[in-house]
């Protein structure tokens, strides 16, 4: 078992991995397993202390995103009394940095569903397609690459259980099987082309691109806007009471926040319960 200080490093890991933007995290006798690239990760904190199995010291940092100056981010989306109150809570929280071909397929399966709706589909096409590994007794299946989808039938794929997303994924795993550089030509263009450049694929509308940006390309100014964070907007900094358009909602935040606006998203979302509670 390695370790990791996190001394002078602001890290909550059991909030980062199950706030929703990664599906494949899960908690077993203390610890947190996932299968991440072809290895399964194992990881736990303890106080300023990470334990670890599977990942090198710099694949732990680069996918938690410990080396981004979080305090300075938080700093600077600090801007009114609501998100202040998110980030004396959440301090920690931190942007996993995931695998964009992984990221983009997630949430193809994310739209119009739950967290569940999408681990099961998620786990049904991993378990199908990909590599079958073991971690302290139990099982794991890696993610299907670009390549091993591009070559299934349509039909096959929605066995997945993923219903009618099945040409969608089929058709984003054809275009990345086509192009192996095509997540590092989107990481070259700034934040509003590469968003065009997504929404190009079925099944990838505004909401979808501006998730995979912000956790698999570092795209902070991308504010993804679910129910949660539409009303929260609505109710609480823009004082409407018709529903917000997407596009004004994710320019408002972008003014407001600044450049990380998605750290403030994030931040938002975990208190979005406790907003809600407190009423309209």
């Amino acid at each position: 078992m390695q370790t990791f200080s996190l001394e002078d490093i602001p890290f909550q890991l059991d909030l980062t991995v199950s706030c929703g933007q990664a599906f494949r995290w899960q908690k077993q006798n203390g610890f947190w397993y996932a299968p991440v690239g072809d290895k399964v990760w194992k990881v736990r904190q303890e106080g300023e202390q990470l334990q670890y199995e599977g990942p090198t010291e710099e694949e732990l940092v680069r996918y938690f995103g410990l080396d981004v100056p979080l305090n300075t981010i938080l700093d600077e989306i600090d801007t009114d009394p609501l998100i202040h109150a998110a980030i004396d809570q959440c301090r920690g929280l931190r942007i996993i940095r995931q695998d964009p071909w992984e990221c983009l397929i997630s949430y193809i399966c994310a739209t119009c569903a739950n967290i569940p709706g999408i681990t099961m589909r998620i786990e049904h096409l991993s378990k199908s397609y990909g590599r079958r590994v073991e971690a302290d007794a139990a099982v794991f299946y890696t993610f299907p690459k670009a390549e091993r989808l591009a070559a299934e039938e349509i039909c096959s794929v929605r066995a997945c259980k993923v219903g009618y997303r099945d040409t969608y994924i089929c058709t984003a795993a054809k275009t990345a099987a086509e192009n192996p550089r095509w997540a590092d030509e989107i990481r070259r263009l700034p934040y509003l082309s590469a968003k065009e450049r997504l929404m190009t694929l079925p099944g990838v509308g505004p909401k979808v691109a501006d998730c995979v940006l912000l956790f698999a390309f570092e795209k902070y100014e991308a504010f993804p806007i679910d129910v949660w964070i539409e009303r929260i907007l609505r109710t609480k900094y823009l004082g409407g009471a018709q529903k917000l358009s997407y596009n004004k909602a994710g320019t408002f935040a972008r003014d407001h926040f600044g450049q990380y606006a998605g750290y403030a998203q994030e931040y938002l979302f975990g208190i979005r319960e406790e907003i809600a509670g407190k009423g309209e």
